[in-house]
């Protein structure tokens, strides 16, 4: 096998992994720290050091992350009054205040996302995206994996 298909086997799943930890609702939506939870530590064979540094990085995230979603239900509530009594220009300039919080939303919650995969290992990568699969296929919510 060549370096550039081996090499392009590795990006996609690194894709793959960032991918599904993306389309996971944010730790606050989840009702859990996965990095806390018992089962997770188990099967991803997390380190204690492992945890204290996720924790570190959502608490440093956490108030900007707390801020911007004040800001995007703010930036809707006033989206919601105007639909009924504004004109179309002012309902797209309101849609784009939303979308603009919305995006500054997830772009702390991308970065955060990775910043906490860095910590893991490749393995420990590809069990927790298999671990989120699992929790979803089963359809469980996240108080279930608590310790």
């Amino acid at each position: 096998m060549s370096f550039s298909a081996i090499s392009g086997r590795r990006a996609a799943l690194v894709a793959c992994v960032v991918g599904a930890m993306f389309c996971a609702p944010p730790a606050s939506a989840q009702g859990f720290k996965w990095w806390q939870s018992d089962t997770f530590r188990r099967e991803l064979g997390l380190t204690q050091d492992q945890s204290t540094k996720i924790e570190a990085i959502f608490q440093k995230t956490l108030p900007a992350l707390r801020q911007q979603k004040d800001s995007l239900d703010k930036a809707e509530a006033d989206f919601n009054q105007m639909v009924e009594a504004s004109d179309d220009a002012q309902v797209m300039a309101q849609v784009s205040v939303v979308e603009a919080a919305r995006s500054e939303l997830n772009k702390s919650r991308t970065m955060m996302l990775l910043r906490m995969r860095r910590v893991l290992t490749p393995d420990q990568r590809v069990k927790f995206v298999m671990l989120q699969q699992q929790t979803r296929n089963r359809g469980r919510s996240g108080d279930q994996h608590r310790n």
